[in-house]
């Protein structure tokens, strides 16, 4: 897989003339140079619906009046340059207006993504409908026909439908319709099917042809979507409603899957759809540099402009993050995550839950933002992790344990693995009692909300106190395996029509209300929804507690540490086949503007980041890349290595040769 990507838009309207007229191989060219760019994901068919090239399978657009797409892949492979296609494959409005009976359907019979035909905007089709039948000759007509470097089909998932052709396939088959359960799982069958028959149309003419089904979220805990696709493209555009903490959120549960992937942003002020809007390129240098920190390759979002002139303004700004990227590529292929700490994620383990769990929530959102700030070194994990690689699990806030989980926890424990569990964590799947020694018993939740929790410990910028916690607390009991870390305190009473006190919630009562954080042998429980409250209000208290809980059961054996500021994210990455680990430092400040888009303009150095790394192992070599300066190090008698990098600007690797 290429590092230095751009995804090229183009859906347009039949109401544009002049479509392509500007084309220019020369100019085309010119600006996959000035924009270091070495794969182009060109398109085929857009969500309008019609083609870019002549076709029997689709209709060309009836404004264009040569080949687009083979030019493209002509002009990019003549210097170089890889060409997956793009066909919208949810999405054809054309077709749309002309068999409305093949689109998905909610229960009152609306369409998606605009619920009717009086509004501007696009129409979601069923794969359970002769629909499918279209796309596969599109599909197909488009691999026999070009040296496509891959296929990219937009738009599709697992989709609740209840279309005609949806409702009679579960009536034939016994089912009810009107069963929520019984949607769902023909949903299910019917995307599975889908790329099912994808595959097999794209290797009856050329097999392993690279794929990937694209729904903007790769579902944690569904491994067996992944495999649908050859490669994962996680789509992530942080000023297009994603903000900055969803990438790595993603990215650290793909890295685990085993297979290639890169992140997607864009070049947008928003996102996609957006003409004459540009992102600062301080952004897409640090987004960029984001990914490849995170093992991941690189995707730049762009949309060609109708006449078919490739905008020189946007690859000025993608060639000043790419020229970077380029030259850090030999320190990022084949490289692998190293961590302390796996977050089981709440959205893999609603899978298993009751219908209407928390799939991708607040809590795996804010255990992630937690971890960065902290600069603790871990993976987003589900069911098929291998628990054995950490020294510690995080079990944020709603993970109820199954007979499958408690196994694996019981024998990650025995190997001296250490849990942290928060809030309605680890219960049984009835709620009624915990399923893992935690040095606690269940009492059941407390009535009051919010509630207080006074630690025993001391904070590392706060002063002693009783500390407002405003997410659902549990009423624990501490049993003889527990030490209390702090307890809990209740307000006098709940804020009721009758019975309130000041602008929002009633003081602490300050009494002691039963433990409210307590350790045992295997780990530390809090008895918050700390992850899901720290995502919603982000109180300082929080992750300060969750921190000291982590670095209390990591202790001596921390991989890293470092004095680097909370919005500076670190990762360490080994290679194995270089002899060499990796140590990414980044830094900058995304800015709320407007109704919320995250900027990132300035880039701020940062002076003196002293940085420590216990690997266990001789280092023989520090030296900071690309640029190849030498670092002064010490070693201790641990196995400990320490180094200051003298300057960081938005991103430094720091390179340990063993």
């Amino acid at each position: 897989m290429r590092f230095r990507q751009v995804h090229l838009d183009f859906h347009t309207s039949e109401a544009i003339p002049g479509i392509g007229r500007d084309f220019d191989k020369g100019q085309f060219q010119d600006m996959l140079r000035k924009g270091h760019v070495d794969s182009i994901t060109v398109f085929s068919k857009c969500h309008h619906g019609w083609a870019y090239h002549p076709s029997e399978a689709n209709e060309m657009h009836p404004h264009l009046s040569f080949d687009l797409l083979g030019a493209m892949i002509e002009a990019a492979h003549e210097i170089g340059v890889l060409t997956p296609v793009y066909l919208s494959a949810g999405l054809d409005e054309k077709l749309a207006r002309r068999h409305p009976e093949w689109l998905i359907r909610d229960v009152n019979d609306n369409t998606n993504w605009v619920d009717g035909f009086m509004k501007p905007g696009y129409h979601q089709f069923c794969m359970n409908s002769p629909y499918l039948d279209v796309l596969l000759s599109q599909i197909d007509e488009v691999v026999r026909r070009y040296d496509a470097d891959g296929i990219f089909l937009d738009i599709v998932g697992v989709r609740k439908c209840y279309c005609h052709t949806c409702v009679g396939q579960l009536l034939a088959e016994g089912k009810d319709p009107r069963d929520t359960a019984a949607i769902v799982e023909l949903g299910e069958r019917t995307y599975a099917a889908y790329t099912r028959r994808v595959r097999e149309t794209i290797d009856a003419v050329k097999p392993g042809l690279p794929v990937f089904h694209n729904g903007g979220h790769i579902r944690r805990g569904r491994r067996d979507l992944a495999a649908m696709n050859s490669h994962l493209e996680l789509e992530s555009l942080p000023t297009g409603g994603w903000g900055y903490d969803h990438f790595p959120l993603s990215a650290r549960y793909a890295q685990g899957l085993g297979m290639p992937f890169l992140g997607m942003t864009g070049k947008f002020h928003t996102s996609w759809g957006e003409f004459g809007g540009y992102k600062h390129p301080n952004a897409l240098r640090y987004e960029t540099a984001l990914s490849i920190a995170n093992g991941a390759r690189c995707s730049i979002g762009d949309q060609l402009h109708p006449e078919g002139r490739m905008d020189p303004a946007t690859y000025a700004i993608i060639g000043a993050a790419y020229a970077e990227v380029e030259s850090k590529e030999a320190w990022c292929a084949d490289v692998r995550s190293v961590a302390d700490v796996g977050l089981f994620s709440v959205e893999a383990a609603a899978l298993r839950q009751e219908e209407g769990a928390e799939r991708t929530g607040d809590s795996d959102a804010g255990a992630v933002r937690m971890l960065l700030e902290g600069h603790v070194l871990f993976d987003v994990i589900d069911m098929g992790s291998d628990f054995q690689r950490y020294r510690v699990i995080i079990l944020p806030d709603r993970i109820a344990i199954t007979d499958e989980l408690g196994e694996k926890l019981k024998a990650f424990l025995a190997q001296g693995g250490k849990l942290l569990a928060t809030g309605a964590s680890g219960l049984n799947m009835e709620g009624t009692d915990f399923a893992i020694e935690l040095g606690v018993r269940y009492a059941g939740v407390n009535p009051y909300k919010p509630s207080y929790f006074r630690p025993y410990f001391a904070l590392e910028s706060l002063p002693e106190a009783s500390f407002v916690f405003y997410s659902k607390g549990q009423q624990i009991d501490v049993t003889e395996e527990g030490t209390v870390l702090g307890h809990r305190e209740n307000p006098y009473f709940n804020r009721d029509v009758f019975t309130f006190c000041s602008h929002q919630h009633t003081p602490s009562a300050l009494q002691q209300d039963g433990p409210g954080m307590v350790e045992s042998r295997s780990g530390i429980y809090l008895a918050w929804n700390v992850f899901e409250e720290y995502a919603s209000v982000g109180s300082l208290v929080l992750k300060e507690s969750v921190l000291y809980a982590l670095n209390k059961l990591l202790g001596a054996a921390k991989t890293l540490s470092t004095n680097l500021p909370a919005q500076g994210v670190v990762t360490l990455m080994e290679q194995p086949a270089e002899g060499r680990y990796v140590n990414h430092l980044l830094y900058a400040v995304p800015v709320k503007r407007g109704k919320g888009v995250e900027v990132i303009e300035d880039l701020m150095p940062v002076y003196g980041t002293k940085v420590s790394v216990h690997l266990g192992k001789l280092v023989k070599k520090v030296y900071l890349a690309p640029q190849m300066t030498e670092l002064a190090f010490e070693m201790d008698a641990e196995g400990t290595v320490h180094y200051e990098v003298p300057k960081l600007l938005c991103h430094q690797m720091v390179v340990m040769d063993v």
